[in-house]
């Protein structure tokens, strides 16, 4: 193996250097010390779904389709899968070169594209995700005693923290059995194997760090058998972002646009996607009890109070009620609590928190548009004043830059993004689709900007530097450690410890046909983690 890529999902140095000290992951470490290792920028949003197709393609979403863990179609909405990216990842430029490639568990990769060798999708997969070639997933299965994208049970909030975790270090492991049992099989000149529950954890237990300590250990003692049964050339280990403790405000974008009368909103249940619409299947509609008034008063208030019922399943869920309150709470009295964006309606709004950004509501482009196009620009110059000028309880800037999506997002898809981007004063706030009261509490540990890289190996400077090394950088620093030539197009360049292959110009990528990801595993498991809310 000439070169491999190991994915560590929202690794960086504040999270890493404590379990260096404590000695707690010595081959990771050993990868750091003796290669040259730093801090790794990402890209705005630094998001799981989109960040990773951003390192794996050397582009900014613009050049490659994939904004968020959502893709919308006019107003209407879908989870992201691979169809919905548009770009060459580092195998296609390998398999066009007459190399070979394992992948294993990287995300929005499902269903994978034809290479020589394999791919096993990861992240917003289906738990039974399409494998390359067909039938792997069977094997795997087979060979191994079972492989999943998501631990069983994970999104079920009546099994004590204890079992799930466990199924969180059983899934870990998973992983590197994969990668090595497909190694074995096709002996491929590039791996690729990514961990994404380095990240979930902060999620699920925040706060936890024991917890995060043995997820750790698990991905090292998984590493360790790697590279001791297949000694690659050059390792490279790389995080789509960084994580730490948030210690601002979860910031309602949306409840400060329509006090600024650029958002209007509906009970519907038409809007932006919330937990209750994932579940609203089991919701009844009729009003038996005369009960329903009452529920929505209760529910306004509690909403208010920071308790929506996005936040409240994990309590209904632990107490064995989240079924009850499906079957007998009217849908009117749901959705009193989920009030949520009209997007016909509105002139600007936040569609999903992890774009980072606000989408305007534009006549020609969006299917019920308020904005004609002539005044697109003002509207937009405007909508960057009033979002700069917010401030939160303590008088200090919510944002620390809030400017046109050029500033970050380019390329012949960027039309696809938001049109106003929102950067949090030093992501110590989260950004939230709820309308009703506009700050509140933040999720305790969340996405920063920082991730971190290391490289380590036969053809890496050790002496060199890393100064500036960003996400988009990763995708041509391994094409270089093949001798294969980055697009001219990527937004990246070789990192400073590889010689860089000069970029060439490549014919024209042809994008899939889009296909539905229509999976409410995958919906739920999202809003678990709050990326729906």
């Amino acid at each position: 193996m000439r070169a491999l890529l190991v994915g560590l999902d929202a690794a960086c140095l504040p999270v890493l250097e404590p379990l260096f000290e404590a000695d707690a992951v010595p081959t990771l470490q050993s990868l750091f010390d003796d290669g040259v290792a730093g801090p790794l920028e990402s890209q705005i949003p630094p998001w799981t779904a989109s960040a990773w197709p951003s390192m794996y393609t050397g582009k900014n979403p613009g050049k490659h389709g994939v904004f968020d863990f959502l893709s919308f179609d006019g107003y209407d909405w879908d989870i992201v899968n691979g169809t919905d990216l548009k770009a060459r990842t580092v195998w296609d430029y390998l398999h066009e070169a007459g190399l070979t490639s394992v992948v294993v568990n990287a995300p929005v990769t499902d269903p994978p594209r034809d290479i020589d060798g394999a791919v096993v999708p990861g992240y917003l997969a289906h738990n039974d995700p399409r494998c390359h070639p067909e039938g792997l997933l069977d094997e795997l299965r087979e060979e191994l005693g079972g492989y999943q994208v998501y631990a069983n049970r994970e999104t079920d909030e009546t099994v004590d923290d204890a079992a799930k975790f466990r199924e969180y270090v059983r899934l870990t492991e998973s992983r590197g059995e994969a990668f090595r049992y497909l190694a074995d099989r096709f002996d491929p000149d590039f791996g690729f194997v990514q961990f994404q529950k380095t990240d979930a954890v902060f999620h699920d237990f925040p706060g936890d760090l024991e917890k995060v300590r043995e997820i750790y250990e698990t991905v090292d003692a998984e590493l360790e058998r790697i590279l001791d049964e297949f000694d690659p050339d050059n390792v490279v280990v790389a995080s789509d972002h960084g994580m730490g403790e948030y210690d601002g405000y979860e910031v309602r974008v949306n409840e400060l646009l329509r006090r600024g009368e650029y958002t209007e909103t509906t009970t519907d249940g038409h809007g932006v996607p919330s937990w209750f619409q994932i579940k609203d299947e089991q919701l009844v509609e009729d009003d038996t009890d005369g009960e329903s008034d009452r529920l929505q008063r209760l529910a306004r208030a509690a909403g208010k109070a920071g308790l929506t019922y996005q936040r409240g399943k994990a309590i209904l869920e632990r107490l064995g009620l989240a079924e009850f309150v499906g079957r007998h709470v009217p849908v009117s009295a749901v959705f009193a609590a989920s009030e949520t964006v009209d997007f016909a309606e509105s002139v600007a709004y936040l569609r999903s928190s992890s774009e980072l950004g606000v989408r305007l509501n534009v006549a020609g482009r969006d299917p019920d548009g308020k904005i004609p196009p002539a005044e697109y620009e003002s509207v937009r110059s405007d909508l960057v004043e009033f979002l700069s000028a917010q401030e939160t309880p303590d008088g200090d800037p919510v944002f620390e830059d809030v400017v046109p999506r050029e500033e970050y997002i380019h390329g012949p898809f960027a039309d696809d993004a938001v049109d106003v981007l929102c950067v949090p004063a030093d992501f110590e706030h989260s950004l939230s689709m709820i309308v009703d009261e506009p700050f509140v509490a933040p999720e305790p540990w969340n996405h920063k900007l920082e991730g971190v890289v290391a490289l380590r190996g036969d053809d890496v400077d050790s002496a060199a530097s890393l100064d500036g090394a960003h996400l988009f950088d990763v995708a041509p620093t391994l094409l270089s450690l093949f001798g294969v030539a980055p697009a001219r197009d990527m937004d990246g360049e070789s990192l400073g410890p590889v010689t860089a292959v000069p970029p060439e110009s490549y014919d024209e990528f042809e994008p899939r046909t889009r296909v539905r990801t229509d999976d409410d595993d995958v919906t739920e498991r999202l809003a678990d983690l709050g990326y729906l809310e």
